[in-house]
């Protein structure tokens, strides 16, 4: 049974809407700040910005997700839009034309989930449908498309010819993908072993990792990659000199490797060269590198294992970027941390920060990405 009180997300709503307990028509706005140089806030100038600015003036957002120079999002129609740096069609428009305002990807309306790559040099999109098929777009110089070519592409691509895909998450040059069964795959640059396949192979074509059908969700880091199980079980891999796997070595991974013992993970997310999670518990944790203070413990030390962020037990998601981090809390407010150019904590400063810091005084923040800029969804109600 749905909660009716609160932060009410899409799902909720959608459930309260049926039960006759929703009273009021939901907002939801899309706000960006940070390096703004290609565009890549959707506010139609290159100016940076150091505080939230409102995307446009609709507040019909889903869904959101910030490359290293371009962003993409879905809107509550199911329709999907992009903006920012273009140069390798990694908009999907079918052009190679830079955007400053959100450009929408065909006119299908059937999208449910989308993430932009953290590369500034190879730079591609993917996306779910609600039909389960995956798509692909950008460039393609180490098969990161999946389509079994390094050709690249300007317009969505369908990756294979299946229908069960559940959702995908992008590192700089690679993919990590779960599939309805439970099944877990990936492609793209491996490197460092961040595919997870016990090879440094690239793979220009999704390709199984292990035989588990027990994986629920993944997180592309910049040459690693971290997932969780249904089991609640943390799992890591890929390039791993500065401690981001989290495994408390320094070795690099090419299969995934358990994350400590414990069974209350909740969410995760991989920075650039970092990893942070929430527990079931609603607490914080990070690891990784921690130059300029990304992690979030108030030092500069570098963790090769999950340290707590704080002792706070509200935190509901995290998000990793270029040097930073940003989490929403069960409260709905939201904080970043870490480094600070061009604004991208959005506190209206330059200034790195080495713990938490809020984001204005809001309470409804939703869904929140970040790279070298930061996209957030805040959520209202017209009542």
């Amino acid at each position: 049974m749905p909660n009716f009180s609160g932060v009410w997300n899409l799902k909720d709503q959608v459930q309260a809407i049926a039960a006759g307990r929703w009273t009021g028509l939901p907002l939801y706005e899309l706000y960006a700040w940070g390096l703004n140089n290609k565009g890549q806030l959707g506010i139609n100038n290159q100016n940076n910005q150091s505080s939230p600015v409102q995307v446009g003036s609709l507040a019909d957002w889903s869904q959101v997700t910030a490359g290293s120079y371009h962003t993409a999002s879905i809107k509550t129609n199911g329709t999907l839009w992009t903006w920012g740096y273009n140069l390798n069609g990694q908009l999907g428009d079918g052009t190679k034309t830079a955007r400053s305002e959100p450009v929408q990807v065909g006119s299908l309306a059937n999208w449910s989930q989308v993430e932009a790559s953290s590369s500034s040099s190879s730079a591609f999109t993917g996306a779910v449908k609600t039909d389960g098929t995956m798509w692909t777009w950008g460039i393609n110089n180490e098969g990161q498309l999946g389509h079994g070519s390094v050709v690249r592409c300007s317009s969505p691509v369908q990756v294979g010819a299946l229908t069960n895909w559940a959702s995908l998450s992008l590192g700089r040059v690679h993919v990590a993908a779960v599939k309805t069964d439970g099944t877990l795959w990936a492609w793209g640059e491996n490197g460092y072993g961040r595919l997870g396949d016990n090879t440094v192979v690239n793979r220009s074509s999704p390709v199984q990792i292990g035989a588990l059908t027990t994986w629920s969700q993944t997180a592309g880091g910049r040459i690693h990659t971290a997932a969780i199980k249904v089991d609640g079980t943390m799992w890591a891999w890929g390039y791993n000199t500065l401690g981001q796997v989290g495994d408390n070595t320094v070795v690099h991974r090419s299969s995934p490797v358990q994350i400590g013992a414990l069974t209350n993970w909740s969410q995760v997310a991989a920075g650039s060269q970092h990893t942070a999670a929430v527990k079931t518990d609603g607490t914080l944790w990070a690891w990784g590198s921690n130059d300029e203070g990304r992690l979030g413990d108030g030092t500069s030390i570098r963790r090769s294992s999950p340290v707590q962020i704080g002792a706070l037990t509200n935190w509901l998601q995290v998000a990793g970027g270029n040097n930073c981090s940003a989490a929403i809390k069960t409260d709905g407010t939201l904080w970043t941390w870490g480094y600070n150019g061009s604004g991208r904590l959005g506190n209206g400063t330059t200034t790195i920060y080495s713990s938490p810091v809020q984001v204005g005084s809001l309470t409804n923040w939703s869904q929140v990405a970040m790279s070298n800029h930061t996209v957030a969804i805040f959520q209202g109600s017209s009542n």
